[in-house]
C-alpha cells in the first residue's frame, strides 16, 4: 500500500526532506521500537507535514514533535483526497484492527431494506448489512436517514405492502390497522388477502426499487393512454394525477441509490502521475483501484480507440471481492462521503441495467478530469457525433 520507505535520522533532516514530494500522500511513521504504535496520516503537502513533525524542536510549542522518536518514513503519492482517503482507510485498517472505525469516524449510509427473508416481507431503513448471501436487498446510499425514510414512505403509498414491523402470525380475529381501515395495506395480519396476492404486491415493490421507480411510471402511463383510448378521461385524470405525483418521488432520486448488489460504477480521479488520471472501479458497493490511465498524445490516439483502451484498463482491473458485510459498510460510506459532497474532485459513472457502462460519456468524462474541468451537466450531455471528436491532447 505504502511504496516509499525512508530511513530516517535527525542528522541528515535536510536531505530526507528535499527527497519526498511537496504534494498529497499518505505516510506512516514508525518508531525506534518496535513494538511502539506508528503514526498514519494523510496530507496536502508531504514535506512541509514531515518538517513541521520532524524538523527541530521550537521553542516554547506545544506543537507535536516526533523528531527523536521515528526511524522510518513511509509513505504513497496520491492525487485527489478519495484516493488519500481510501488509502489511509486501508492503512488504518492494518495498523489499528480494533480502532480504525473510530479514527476515521465512520457514519454508516442509510438504506431502504426490503426484508425477503420474512414470511410476510416488508421494509425499513437500516445502516447495517445483513448476510452477504442473504435474501434481503438493499437500496442505496442514501444522503441521510430522513432522506431515505421519506424516499421508502412516499414510494410505499402506491402499493399495499405492510407498514408494520413485527413477524405476523395471521388471525381472522385480528382488528387490523389503520393501514388495512385505509385500504393502503393487504392485511395478511388477519387474512385480508392470500399469500400468493400479498407475494404478488411484494414482487410489484422489488421491481419498483429494482427499477428505481421506472415500473411504475411505465405502468400508470399505459394505464393512462389506455383509458384515453376508451374514452374514460375521468380514470386517465386520476391515473395522471397519481403520475404527477410519482414524478417528484423519482426526479429527486440521486443516481447513486441502486440496488447494493448491482450498484457497479467507474469513478476517475486525478492522478499524481503526469499524463495520468486514475480509475476506481465500484462492483456491488466495493471500491477497487486505483489503476493509471495514460492520456495518449493526439499523433499516437489513432492505433486504438479510447473506448477500448478503457475496457482493457478496466478488465486489468480485479473486482475486490467482499470479505465480509461491514467491509462493504465501510467501502460504501467511504464512496457516500465524497458522492454527497458540495464540491467534489473527480467525476463517477454508472452502469446501466444490464451492467454496461456508458463508454462515450466516460471518454468525455477522462478528458474533463485530466483538465481539470468541472463534470457536465446532466442536461447537456454529448451527442454520439461529439464524443467522436473527443481530443485528449494536452492543453498546450
Amino acid at each position: 500500500m505504502l511504496t516509499e520507505r525512508i530511513e530516517f535520522t535527525p542528522e541528515r533532516d535536510a536531505e530526507i526532506f528535499s527527497s519526498v514530494p511537496a504534494a498529497p500522500a499518505v505516510f506512516l511513521l514508525r518508531g525506534q521500537e518496535a513494538t511502539a504504535e506508528p503514526y498514519v496520516s494523510k496530507t496536502a503537502n508531504l514535506r512541509r507535514r514531515l518538517q513541521r513533525l520532524l524538523g527541530p524542536v521550537e521553542e516554547r510549542t506545544k506543537k507535536l514533535n516526533l523528531r527523536d522518536r521515528v526511524r522510518a518514513i513511509e509513505y504513497c503519492a496520491t492525487g485527489s483526497d478519495f484516493e488519500s482517503g481510501l488509502l489511509l482507510y486501508r492503512v488504518l485498517r492494518e495498523a489499528f484492527p480494533k480502532t480504525y472505525q473510530h479514527r476515521l469516524r465512520f457514519r454508516f449510509a442509510p438504506f431502504v431494506k426490503l426484508h425477503l427473508e420474512n414470511e410476510y416481507p416488508r421494509a425499513s431503513i437500516t445502516t447495517r448489512l445483513g448476510r452477504l448471501n442473504g435474501r434481503s436487498l438493499y437500496y442505496g446510499p442514501f444522503v441521510s436517514r430522513v432522506a431515505a425514510e421519506k424516499f421508502m414512505n412516499d414510494s410505499l403509498d402506491f402499493f399495499k405492502m405492510r407498514r408494520c414491523v413485527d413477524d405476523l402470525h395471521p388471525d381472522p380475529k385480528f382488528p387490523g390497522c389503520i393501514y388495512s381501515e385505509m385500504k393502503m395495506c393487504l392485511a395478511p395480519c388477519f387474512k385480508g388477502c392470500t399469500d400468493k396476492e400479498y407475494e404478488q404486491e411484494v414482487t410489484r415493490v422489488r421491481t419498483y426499487f429494482d427499477s428505481r421507480g421506472d415500473s411504475l411510471l411505465r405502468q400508470f402511463s399505459d394505464e393512462r393512454e389506455a383509458a384515453s383510448a376508451n374514452l374514460a378521461f375521468e380514470d386517465a385524470a386520476a391515473i395522471h394525477a397519481k403520475v404527477e405525483k410519482l414524478r417528484p418521488i423519482l426526479s429527486l432520486l440521486p443516481e447513486i441509490v441502486q440496488r447494493l448488489d448491482q450498484l457497479s460504477a467507474l469513478m476517475i480521479q486525478p492522478s499524481h502521475l503526469d499524463g495520468s488520471v486514475s480509475f476506481f472501479r465500484m462492483t456491488s458497493g466495493r471500491i477497487s483501484g486505483p489503476v493509471a490511465f495514460t492520456i495518449q498524445p493526439a499523433e499516437h490516439a489513432k492505433s486504438q480507440s479510447m473506448e477500448a483502451r478503457v475496457q482493457g484498463t478496466l478488465q486489468a482491473l480485479p473486482a475486490d471481492n467482499p470479505k465480509s458485510a461491514l467491509e462493504t459498510m465501510e467501502h460504501v460510506a467511504l464512496l457516500k462521503r465524497w458522492f454527497y459532497r458540495g464540491t467534489r474532485t473527480g467525476e463517477i459513472f454508472f452502469a446501466d441495467g444490464k451492467g454496461e457502462l456508458p463508454m462515450r460519456r466516460i471518454v468525455r468524462g477522462i478528458s474533463r478530469v485530466f483538465r481539470g474541468e468541472k463534470p457536465e451537466a446532466a442536461s447537456q450531455l454529448p451527442t454520439a457525433t461529439q464524443e467522436n471528436q473527443v481530443n485528449l491532447a494536452p492543453k498546450p
